[in-house]
């Protein structure tokens, strides 16, 4: 994902990029897989702000990821969407019975490409296996810890996971991208390749107005406050 540099206009512009969004096809989420976030505003349970200068930001909503796979039906990618949620770019699929579903969007994932969950699925980006069904040196992402449970581990932007060996106790050892080897059951699933928008990390947003966007209110020192305050 290639970014843009913006021109020195102001302070806040100077060394300020952004993503150009190629990547993205679809500008409008699908609104049955839609639901209203709702906003805290730095507020605990009763109703006391426990987290300073928290409040307003843009209205999001938030997209239901399939993080399961359960469904063993092929589908299809219809679609490539922005996701203010999370790092990650997300993939709209359409399957067979014309159900729609998210997924994260690996690298290499496009419109048109069949993706598939299950023991007999091919060692494609996309696609869903059990661990014990994947070969040894797979780079991996959106790792469940639990079986059933739905991916848990390696799911923003950029990361990758890799599968180191096979156990005869019925254990997996994967090496996160921190470095980190954890064990994980062969009968967990994963899904095939790169977690995409490479180019996160590297997008660097500057504070003029972005951050009130985010729900980030200002930070006033309190020795310049007013005694009241």
């Amino acid at each position: 994902m290639p970014t843009i540099k913006y021109k020195p206009t102001t302070p806040s512009r100077r060394n300020m990029t952004a993503p150009t969004f190629e990547e993205i096809t679809k500008f409008t989420p699908e609104k049955s897989l839609i639901e209203v976030k709702k906003k805290h505003s730095g507020r605990n349970s009763y109703g006391k702000i426990t987290v300073r200068h928290r409040g307003g930001g843009n209205k999001l909503k938030y997209r239901i990821i399939d993080f399961k796979r359960q469904s063993e039906s092929p589908a299809t990618v219809i679609g490539i969407e922005y996701d203010p949620n999370r790092s990650a770019y997300i993939a709209l699929l359409q399957n067979e019975e014309g159900d729609k579903s998210y997924i994260l969007a690996p690298v290499g994932l496009k419109d048109g490409d069949k993706v598939y969950s299950g023991k007999d699925a091919d060692i494609k980006p996309g696609n869903t296996l059990p661990i014990a069904n994947i070969p040894v040196g797979t780079m991996i992402h959106n790792i469940d810890i639990y079986p059933g449970k739905g991916g848990q581990l390696v799911r923003s932007a950029g990361s990758a996971a890799q599968l180191i060996s096979k156990e005869e106790n019925g254990m997996a050892q994967v090496r996160l991208p921190s470095g980190e080897v954890r064990f994980i059951r062969l009968d967990c699933k994963a899904t095939i390749g790169q977690v995409g928008n490479l180019e996160h990390e590297n997008v660097k947003v500057g504070k003029a107005g972005k951050t009130r966007h985010k729900g980030i209110r200002p930070t006033v020192r309190g020795s310049v406050m007013n005694p009241c305050d």
